[in-house]
């Protein structure tokens, strides 16, 4: 993500938009906002008073790796978020502990793999032409698909390696898309929504996908601030994604905990609710 290195990714801009925003706020506010390769060795842990989950996008691919990494270092250093919310968000199981705590969340059938007979499973369960697999483990679209009732299962490389998740197809994503909702230190900053490129359903940038400034009603935002308010302990930022179900009601598609995307040309204060937020959690650490 980081601007010329060697396997630099074709949504790095994305990192680089981001770091405009942030650094120069943070450095109003006296903190040196630094860019780190997490799985990079050059750098030393003791030589920074805090760290800060960025734009890491290949950790799913290298959980355990990274899992133990993040430990490393908050054994030495505060980290935000903390290990224990960044470990209960990786897997999305999450989802069914919210879910049972009452909040509306996208219907899921959880499967150990996919095959045929867990596919048919789900079209009858929900009635519905198409369906979205996705890893347990996963972010940005990695190895999800969408499979038609009835066709051939896609090429392996393009499923989930094991533990998986298969949700109903919601049209509403390429009529309305996807909603994020922002918020630090569990204020909330501002919000974008989503839409894919025409013929798509993935909403990111890399895939054609864009974004629009989106102001959520007065319930949107009681719905996603009860959502924030479920996490415990110290929260720097949180994601909150939605999508509109079949019979209108919007629902919890994700919450981002480790490494969302803060679509700063949709906040124009993100830099400063940034900084903010993470004044407060330093205050904290050395009180």
């Amino acid at each position: 993500m980081i601007p010329g290195s060697p396997d630099e990714r074709e949504d790095s801009w994305e990192h680089a938009l981001e770091m405009q925003r942030l650094q120069p706020a943070c450095a109003a506010a006296d903190i040196e906002l630094c860019e780190l390769v997490w799985d990079a060795r050059e750098w030393q842990i003791e030589d920074f008073d805090a760290f800060v989950v960025g734009t890491t996008w290949d950790y799913q691919e290298k959980g355990e790796v990274f899992l133990a990494r993040l430990a490393q270092i908050e054994s030495l250093r505060p980290l935000f978020n903390p290990l224990a919310t960044l470990r209960w968000n990786l897997d999305k199981r999450y989802l069914h502990e919210l879910a049972a705590r009452g909040v509306p969340t996208v219907p899921t059938l959880w499967v150990e793999t996919i095959d045929p007979a867990g596919l048919e499973h789900a079209f009858e369960l929900w009635d519905c032409p198409s369906v979205v697999v996705k890893p347990q483990v996963g972010a940005g679209a990695w190895r999800q698909a969408k499979i038609e009732r009835g066709a051939r299962l896609p090429a392996a490389h393009e499923l989930p390696l094991g533990a998986a998740m298969i949700q109903p197809f919601l049209a509403s994503v390429q009529s309305e898309g996807e909603y994020s909702l922002l918020y630090f230190n569990r204020c909330f900053s501002h919000a974008a929504q989503k839409v894919p490129r025409l013929g798509d359903y993935r909403v990111q940038a890399v895939f054609g996908g864009r974004e629009s400034q989106y102001q959520p009603s007065a319930e949107e935002l009681r719905t996603t601030q009860s959502v924030v308010d479920t996490i415990d302990g110290p929260l720097l930022y949180a994601r909150v994604d939605l999508m509109r179900l079949d019979d209108g009601q919007l629902a919890l598609m994700e919450l981002e905990l480790i490494e969302p995307y803060f679509y700063p040309e949709q906040g124009p204060k993100l830099g400063e609710s940034f900084a903010r937020a993470l004044g407060v959690m330093l205050a904290g650490v050395r009180d």
